[in-house]
């Protein structure tokens, strides 16, 4: 599939910067990507952003009276369902409509509305967020982000077997590593659901390398680490407040330092414009609803222009390289065994 023929479905009226932010994104990836963008929403402040882009020709309006609150209980998101910017372009991507839907609204009532509208994978008990971090040795996928803050071992097990399938399709890493988050590399290390989830892993049909720490999320070698959902998005979040802590740390001495440092500091502006840019949550394109029929992707609450930029690039390689069918694939064998089991 050619990114000229991927629809990308936007809900425009999720997030804090929305719609202004949301729409500059979707127009400038419309432009860059040659891709098709719904935006989703109230169609008169849509239209009144749209007029200050340029490189319109491939981004059309469709209606949604209705937002999802940043604070609503899914269960009242769920109710509502299409009459909402968010339910809407998940509809359209279970029409046929759309390739993938993106949001940065929230991301309970995504969870809920993509599950319920688009249905589960055979074999999934419960979808997870997976997040792309910046290790060492390239991108790690951490699942789940945030879906499931209590899990049960099997549904790690699936966890690991959809990154497995991500990692493949879209890093296009081969046989990824795969690791069960924890605190520390021993197999006697860690809770009752580490300890359980354990030898689920070794018998799965993965490249499970065993137990791995937090560090080891971005100085280790694992190319996909599982863990509950709970526990996954604390380090995630922990994980972005402190490069924006290295960073405000390195700009505050700067800017007390004698000349000589803030001389030295500008001719190393390059260098650090490249590391914030390889940390910054904002490149990363957001998180990927994993074990759906649809590709969906959810971003960060305050995603800016730039955000919502790389995550229609995301859309688009999930699309390209038929994710939803890769992680079906994947799962075909656990699926008919549960079947005749």
């Amino acid at each position: 599939m050619n990114d000229s023929d991927v629809v990308i479905a936007i809900d425009a009226m999720g997030g804090d910067l929305a719609p202004n932010a949301i729409v500059a994104g979707a127009c400038r990836a419309a432009r860059d990507f040659g891709c098709r963008v719904l935006l989703v929403g109230d169609e008169t402040r849509i239209n009144a952003q749209l007029r200050r882009e340029r490189g319109r020709a491939n981004v059309q309006v469709v209606a949604a009276a209705e937002v999802v609150a940043m604070d609503e209980l899914p269960s009242a998101a769920v109710r509502r369902g299409g009459a909402t910017s968010m339910g809407k372009a998940i509809d359209l991507v279970r029409e046929g409509a759309a390739h993938a839907a993106f949001s940065a609204g929230n991301s309970g009532a995504f969870l809920a509305l993509a599950t319920i509208r688009l249905a589960r994978l055979p074999g999934i008990a419960r979808p997870g967020f997976a997040t792309a971090w910046p290790a060492h040795k390239g991108p790690m996928l951490l699942v789940d982000a945030g879906a499931n803050v209590d899990c049960r071992p099997e549904w790690l097990v699936q966890f690991a077997l959809m990154g497995t399938a991500y990692a493949r399709a879209v890093l296009g890493i081969d046989e990824p590593k795969v690791g069960l988050l924890s605190v520390g590399e021993e197999e006697s290390k860690g809770n009752a659901l580490t300890a359980q989830t354990f030898p689920l892993l070794e018998a799965a049909p993965i490249n499970f390398i065993g137990n791995v720490e937090g560090r080891d999320l971005l100085l280790g070698d694992a190319d996909v680490v599982v863990a509950d959902g709970f526990v996954g998005n604390v380090a995630l979040k922990t994980a972005e407040g402190a490069s924006e802590y290295i960073f405000k740390l390195l700009r505050d001495a700067i800017e007390r330092g004698p000349l000589h440092v803030k001389a030295g500091a500008s001719m190393l502006r390059p260098v650090f414009r490249s590391v914030r840019a390889r940390l910054d949550h904002r490149y990363h394109g957001g998180a990927p609803l994993l074990g759906v029929r649809g590709n969906c992707i959810i971003g960060h609450g305050r995603a800016d222009d730039v955000a919502v930029y790389h995550a229609c690039k995301m859309a688009l390689r999930a699309a390209r390289h038929d994710l939803v069918g890769s992680i079906e694939r994947l799962l075909a064998p656990q699926a008919a065994a549960q079947v005749s089991g």
